[in-house]
Order: C-alpha cells, then structure tokens, then sequence
C-alpha cells in the first residue's frame, strides 16, 4: 500500500510555482524511502513554502523566518535516531536570515535534509533581492540590475561540513534526487532552482527553469563530503529530567486571602529582584495560594532596571495580566522609573520604596524607609516583601522566611539578620 503523506488537493501555491513540485517531489520521496509519515518531521518558516504546513500528513514545524533549520537541529539532536526523517523547507531569503544557522547545522552534521527553494528572490514581501540573487536578475528593488554576486550556498555548506549537496531546477520529477539526499546520514542540502510566476518572471521574461542555470552560471551538481564527520551525540536516554531537580512546595502554613492580590517589583538589575519574586512565589505556594510571576528586564541584563508582576490567588488564575497593582515594592531610582506609570495608576493600594526615592503621585499610601542604609543591596527586596507580608497580613512572613532559607541563594545569607532588620524598618515606616 503506498504511503500518503500529502493532501494534493488545492495546494496553496500560486498559479504555475514551482513549491508545488517541490512538495509533490517530497512525497514521492519517503514514498521511495518506505517511510511511516509518523517517523517523519518537516520544518519549514515563513516564506510562501512555508503556507504547505497543514497539507502534509506528518509532523509540521513552523518557525520564524530563517529559523527552520536551527529548530530542525534540535529536533535532530532531540532524536538522534536514523530512523526518523527531518526534513527542512526554507527559502532564499530565509537561507540569507538564517545563513549562521545553516552553516552551523552543517557544521555540525546533524541528520536533516534541507531543502532550500530558490527562486531568487523574496517572494512573500514583494519580491526584493536575496543573498541568493544572481547579479544580473532584475528584480522590483532594482529594475536596472545590482551588481553584487549572489552566495554559493553549496559551497558554503559544503565548507562547513555538510555530508552532500546537490543543485536541481524544479523540472519534472526530481523524486529521486531529494531521496538520494534524504538517504544521506548527516546534513544533505538540495537547492532547488524556480522561477517566481508573481514576480521574478515580470522582470525577467527571457528566463525560465529550463535555462536558469545557464543563464545565471548556477551549475547543476551532486556531491558527496567525503571529508565530512557524523555528528556524535550522546546517548541521553537515561538523563533525569530537569523538573526531577526542583523539590516539590508543600503546604505548611495558611494564608488569609480571599481573592486575587496583585504585587509589582521593581529595582536594579543585579539586586536579586528577580531571586526574590521567585523566593515570594515559593513562599505563597507554600500556603496553599496559586502563583504567577512574570519578569522584566532589557537586554542588557546588568544594567538598568528589573522588575516583576505577581499575582496569588486562593483561585485559579486564568488570566496572568495585572491592570492595577494592589501593592509595588520599589527598590531603587531605576525601579521606580520602570514602574513610574504603574504606580500612578494605583488608585489605592500601598507602596513600600527607600525614603531616598520620589513616588509619583497616585492614590497609593507611601511606606519609605532606610531600607539601603540597613539591609545589603541583593537582600534589599526580600527585605521589602517580608515587611509588606508584615502589614498586609495575607499570609504568614515566616512562610518568606522559610523560602529564602530553602533557597539556593537565600540560604547563603544571614537570614535572622535579614529578619532583625525587616523587622526594624516595619517598625519605621509604619502599617
């Protein structure tokens, strides 16, 4: 019984694209292989080969432009199974985004058979230059022609470490070829020549799949790596799970909500805003609440600010966006720029923050104490959270404390003097 692996009804190509061969070829391919559908995997990315997702009847992958192939090393990698097919579809202007993806699965040798449709140009944006567009093809950015050489992505592949490579024009039945790639173990690559009815031909009306070779000295090859290396991965099949590390919470203490309480954080980057929202999260896990946490922080990482949106909940939460805070916590000047809207949207609600730092005005009550001139900077926000547990009351502060005791970075610090401390400013500011 031959194998489906294609709904070929209505491809969603347009009228006289060569995608369609392409995928037709596809099948026709692993049908050669005698391969289940089930075993194989095809990863494609935004691009208009990328619209043939759901008319195969295998695993479909769909990333972001130019991304196919770095998802479909991992898929590989993930597998490590010879038996199981991962087939990538990626255009030229992917292949020109993703290039250092491209080169480092090849690199690397992972099993895939990547399948780069060319027609020499982006053809879903409106038909703009690619690194793979020959000099002398007229494209809508330039009608006159540009006169950089297009990237021999055989050879750059074939440099990197890839097992084969081969270059087609999308003519007839090329079947056999993809599955002489797709037999290949390690990283095979098969370029596949077209013209784009919708906009390459426009431009061009002397060019067509049968001369495009030619014409663009894009000779048709196939060729084995002999100097290529299968990548080695190791067997990981007998691996814990990264979840077996983390300890369950238990339910200790008790908590004296009745509905939703919102908190945000805000401080520096590098002052633990984000150990002590996780440390926080534990903590009312800890007394039977539901948690979410969200963080926020540039690039940078470093510098600059850090903050974080919790919400607990004695309920499930089913919706993990904050419009009003009913409590934010204020660490430092870049915090409080960070949050600057949000506090001022409080209509009600508490802030705690240093006595060195301006609140803008909102209808929040105002806690400000020297909270930097007694507690350490990275202890500065789990000082904040054990006192507003102290005044808001909504669940125990010793669950905080316990927390940050049982917590990989808590646990290093001189937790009754944070305590000592805490209490201390409480004392302070008031509530």
């Amino acid at each position: 019984m031959v194998k489906t692996f294609l709904d070929t009804d209505n491809l969603p190509f347009c009228k006289g694209c060569s995608h369609q061969m392409i995928a037709r070829s596809t099948e026709k391919a692993l049908q050669i292989l005698d391969i289940d559908p089930l075993d194989v995997v095809l990863v494609t990315d935004i691009g208009c080969h990328g619209i043939i997702d759901r008319k195969f009847h295998t695993h479909t992958v769909h990333g972001l432009h130019g991304r196919s192939v770095a998802l479909a090393a991992g898929i590989s990698a993930g597998l490590a199974d010879p038996r199981k097919k991962v087939v990538v579809y990626i255009g030229d202007g992917g292949t020109s985004i993703g290039i250092n993806h491209l080169l480092g699965a090849a690199h690397r040798n992972f099993d895939m058979t990547v399948i780069v449709h060319n027609n020499m140009l982006y053809g879903m944006t409106g038909g703009q230059q690619s690194d793979l567009t020959p000099g002398s093809f007229n494209i809508r950015a330039s009608m006159s022609g540009f006169t950089e050489e297009y990237l021999d992505v055989l050879k750059l592949v074939e440099d990197a470490g890839a097992a084969y490579v081969s270059r087609i024009q999308a003519k007839g039945d090329f079947s056999e070829e993809l599955a002489k790639a797709m037999r290949v173990p390690g990283f095979s690559l098969v370029e596949v020549l077209e013209v784009c009815p919708s906009y390459g031909l426009k431009q061009n009306k002397d060019v067509t799949v049968a001369n495009i070779s030619e014409k663009f000295d894009l000779p048709l090859t196939s060729r084995m790596n002999e100097k290529a290396k299968r990548a080695e991965i190791a067997d990981r099949t007998n691996n814990p799970s990264l979840l077996d590390s983390m300890k369950p919470v238990s339910v200790e203490f008790g908590h004296n909500l009745k509905g939703p309480f919102t908190l945000l954080m805000g401080g520096s980057a590098g002052e633990g805003v984000q150990v002590a929202a996780d440390i926080f999260a534990t903590a009312a896990m800890s007394c039977g609440l539901n948690v979410t946490k969200k963080g926020s922080y540039p690039v940078t990482v470093g510098t600059g600010y850090s903050a974080v949106e919790i919400i607990v909940s004695p309920e499930e939460i089913v919706f993990t966006g904050i419009g009003k805070a009913d409590w934010a916590v204020v660490s430092s000047e870049d915090g409080m720029s960070f949050l600057k809207k949000r506090i001022e949207g409080m209509s009600g609600g508490r802030v705690i923050t240093d006595a060195a730092y301006t609140v803008p005005g909102s209808g929040a009550v105002v806690h400000a104490g020297d909270f930097r001139g007694q507690v350490p900077g990275r202890e500065i926000n789990l000082s904040m959270a054990i006192v507003m547990l102290g005044i808001s009351g909504i669940f125990p502060a010793g669950a905080m404390v316990k927390a940050i005791s049982d917590n990989k970075i808590g646990g290093k610090m001189d937790v009754a003097k944070l305590v000592a401390a805490s209490d201390a400013l409480r004392a302070q500011i008031g509530g």
